[in-house]
């Protein structure tokens, strides 16, 4: 499959600026992969989805607020997204919206830095000098990192801390929420274990790589941070294992899943690796007719937009 096959023209007013009013009111499009049946719920219906013994997994990684605004010694802006420690507390992979230079000094709101060296495609080895861990001072400097199509003249708003975060969030480390669960609600997920459903939950920190485009032609380097992909990363040889590591399994279309048999996503963006992964998932004309069929229907796409339930 080439990447190219993985493009869609989306009308733009289709994609959600702001979620919906209650959490479990988004819509929710219910596709059976094996007949390729659809049909059109609201989140807060999931219950009647699933079965008793059927085990729901969440991924309790929490966003932080990982974007702050730094200045060089002359004066000039940078954008700063903090996308994980390196050795060293205070050692910083960033992401870098602006030129500093390799031993310039970074001015950082109530702290200072250092540029330590260039890591490519924007990305720097940042140390800042604090007394206190980098993570609690970006509770008290930085701002939630919402998707560039996330429209935020003025900055992110108060609520977006609440809204970019799933209500079962207790790990930080993320820079990027795990959008489907931005719909489960306390009382749906209750719900649920009435009903029977099993609950479990795991840690995978998203980055800002499962929602860049792709750039390699024939999807050598499909890679998404999901909890799909945690799953199937720890059951590489049929067995699911816990235990701490890294997910580095491609999946993208073709790739033969061991241990999940239903997904929970939202509507992501063209020549993704999300949608390579739901591509794989469903198949790549299921996905494509359910894109589809959901822009017809006027549903709403990305992050704040409304959810698939693939079966």
């Amino acid at each position: 499959m080439r990447l190219a096959d993985l493009a869609y023209a989306l009308p733009a007013e289709l994609i959600a600026q702001e979620p919906a009013p209650e959490r479990t009111a988004a819509r929710l499009l219910v596709l059976d992969r094996a007949s390729g049946e659809r049909r059109h719920l609201r989140v807060a219906e999931l219950p009647a989805c699933l079965r008793a013994g059927d085990l729901l997994v969440l991924n309790d990684t929490r966003v932080i607020p990982a974007r702050v605004a730094a200045r060089r010694p002359s004066g000039g802006r940078l954008e700063v997204l903090f996308v994980r420690p390196l050795a060293g507390e205070n050692d910083w992979e960033v992401l870098v919206r602006g030129a500093p230079r390799v031993g310039e000094r970074a001015h950082l709101p109530q702290a200072e830095g250092e540029w330590i060296a260039s890591l490519g495609e924007g990305r720097w080895h940042l140390r800042v000098r604090l007394d206190a861990p980098v993570l609690v001072w970006l509770e008290r400097v930085g701002e939630v990192p919402l998707p560039p199509y996330i429209r935020r003249p003025q900055g992110p708003a108060l609520a977006d801390r609440e809204r970019y975060q799933t209500v079962y969030a207790r790990v930080p480390g993320a820079v990027a929420a795990p959008t489907a669960g931005l719909h489960l609600s306390a009382a749906l997920l209750e719900e649920l274990g009435a009903a029977g459903v099993e609950i479990a939950s795991l840690t995978l920190h998203v980055g800002v790589g499962s929602f860049l485009p792709l750039r390699d032609e024939e999807l050598e380097t499909a890679v998404v941070a999901t909890t799909v992909r945690a799953l199937e990363s720890a059951a590489a040889d049929g067995t699911l294992r816990a235990g701490a590591g890294e997910a580095e399994l491609f999946i993208r279309p073709g790739y033969r899943f061991r241990i999940v048999g239903a997904l929970l996503t939202n509507f992501h963006l063209p020549r993704s690796p999300l949608l390579a992964l739901v591509a794989a998932f469903a198949g790549w004309e299921c996905t494509q007719a359910s894109y589809a069929e959901a822009i017809r229907l006027r549903y709403r796409f990305y992050s704040f937009g409304d959810a698939m339930l693939i079966t």
